[in-house]
């Protein structure tokens, strides 16, 4: 079977699938830049046999590597001619460094980091994006001790405290902390992860001012009511049993694992503070993307098969990938841990589970999709708290997204699935890159990503335009 795989396709289906990717060019409008250029370049080749067979894939044991190893396990990848191996690496530095330097060929990666490295934040390197694994999947977790503190004065319903449960809730607790020569701590995973923006967005929507990056700094608590610290996600639970933060944000099944061992309550979900926001990526080098085509490609179409078993009726495929995702090799975590999360629910407490069909989505709502638009999220992101020092116009947002996510590569692999009538063509979505305007955010603010300046000036806790971070403080108009 694997021989027939890599053997040549027919000149009609080559012709057929490069006129797909053509009329993908045009709808993304990558087709008029030199990056577009590039990318007809790097995908002329895509229905060859992989160049590279052999690949070595990077991950964390989070509960949203999840394609990578129903990849593995399903047989997708060795249907498209690849044989894989996935290692997991100690923390989100390990793995950048493992793909930068080459060790890796690909890997299970923060949104932010192929941005981050675009542009020279932290470490340089051509990375990029070619598609997201995941929406949601995240929440923040408070210890036993400030849930105490909290809890008798949230609003309830129906016996149990409403949700989403407002950062404004932990103000009294965070002054009372200072009133005693304290600092109030929380936990991430990596300065450019979603759930240091999650979390920032979280705390800052409820009054609380998580801190700004100056130059050089990677700690960001310049002027901070909560200071944030980075721990690796498997690493969460013991830390803050520890005491050393209060709490923290962190993927499955991290914060299932609090509730487990009885020492913490999540208190809100990522959905709940974006609704069905981007999550993980696959991340490569650009220069692989480029030597390799059809490697890439092939990758890319095994992982898509992957988001969509997953997905598949409503979720009726759970249960055998929490059985997977249990193993040592994988997430290695009890399966009754990994179920409280990825099998439509999520346990907050004992006796408080409640339905959350959409906290793990890998292929419906067009999760794999790389939107230019989710880049440029985490590019406001960045510049709101500092990581990015200077003002920058609407376009220069836009062109650094276009240079690390790549639709077009999605688009060719996902257009030949669609071909060979492995996924229905209505899963691939119409569109420019950019997803429609959207409130649905925890503080009820608009986000355009074709306007990513006017978003940054809505926030009332963030940098401003002209203002700079030093480390007396935040500087300028």
């Amino acid at each position: 079977m694997t021989e027939m795989i890599k053997g040549q396709l027919s000149r009609r289906t080559a012709m057929g699938t490069l006129a797909g990717f053509a009329a993908a060019m045009m709808l993304t409008g990558c087709g008029s830049s030199d990056e577009g250029a590039g990318a007809v370049a790097t995908a002329a080749n895509v229905d060859g046999p992989p160049e590279k067979p052999n690949l070595k894939l990077g991950f964390i044991k989070l509960t949203d590597m999840a394609p990578l190893a129903i990849a593995l396990e399903k047989g997708y990848f060795v249907e498209e001619g690849l044989n894989v191996s996935l290692e997991p690496q100690a923390n989100w530095k390990v793995l950048l460094d493992g793909v930068i330097g080459g060790q890796l060929d690909a890997a299970h990666m923060l949104a932010g980091q192929p941005l981050a490295a675009t542009l020279g934040y932290g470490t340089q390197a051509k990375l990029i994006a070619p598609l997201s694994l995941d929406l949601n999947g995240n929440a923040i977790t408070l210890s036993n001790r400030v849930w105490g503190m909290i809890k008798n004065d949230l609003p309830m319903e129906d016996g149990k405290p409403k949700h989403p449960i407002s950062a404004a809730a932990l103000q009294p607790v965070v002054e009372s902390f200072k009133a005693q020569g304290k600092p109030f701590n929380m936990g991430m995973v990596f300065p450019v992860s979603t759930h240091n923006y999650e979390l920032r967005y979280w705390l800052a929507a409820g009054g609380l001012n998580p801190g700004f990056y100056t130059p050089g700094d990677v700690g960001g608590t310049v002027g901070a009511d909560v200071n944030l610290s980075v721990t690796p996600p498997p690493q969460m639970p013991a830390t803050m049993e520890a005491g050393t933060i209060d709490g923290y944000c962190v993927g499955e099944p991290w914060n299932q694992q609090a509730v487990a061992r009885g020492i913490g309550v999540p208190v809100v979900t990522d959905d709940e503070i974006w609704h069905n926001n981007p999550e993980k990526v696959l991340g490569l080098r650009e220069d692989f993307a480029v030597n390799y085509p059809a490697t890439t490609a092939a990758m890319i179409r095994a992982i898509i098969k992957a988001q969509q078993w997953l997905d598949a009726d409503n979720g009726a495929n759970r249960a055998e990938a929490v059985e997977i995702l249990s193993r040592p090799n994988y997430v290695g975590a009890d399966p009754a841990v990994l179920a409280a999360s990825m099998t439509g629910k999520f346990t907050f407490e004992p006796g408080d589970t409640r339905p959350a069909p959409g906290f793990n989505i890998f292929f419906d709502n067009f999760a794999g999709y790389p939107y230019y638009s989710d880049a440029i999220w985490y590019l406001t992101q960045m510049r709101r708290w500092g990581q990015i020092a200077e003002d920058h116009p609407d376009s220069w947002y836009v062109d650094t997204a276009k240079k690390v996510y790549r639709p077009d590569l999605y688009l060719a692999a996902a257009n030949k699935l669609v071909a060979a009538q492995a996924i229905p063509a209505e899963a691939v979505p119409q569109t420019d890159g950019f997803r429609e305007p959207t409130s649905e955010f925890i503080d009820g603010l608009t986000y355009d990503g074709r306007k990513p300046n006017a978003y940054i000036a809505s926030f009332p806790i963030g940098l401003k335009e002209g203002q700079q971070v030093t480390a007396s403080g935040v500087s300028g108009a």
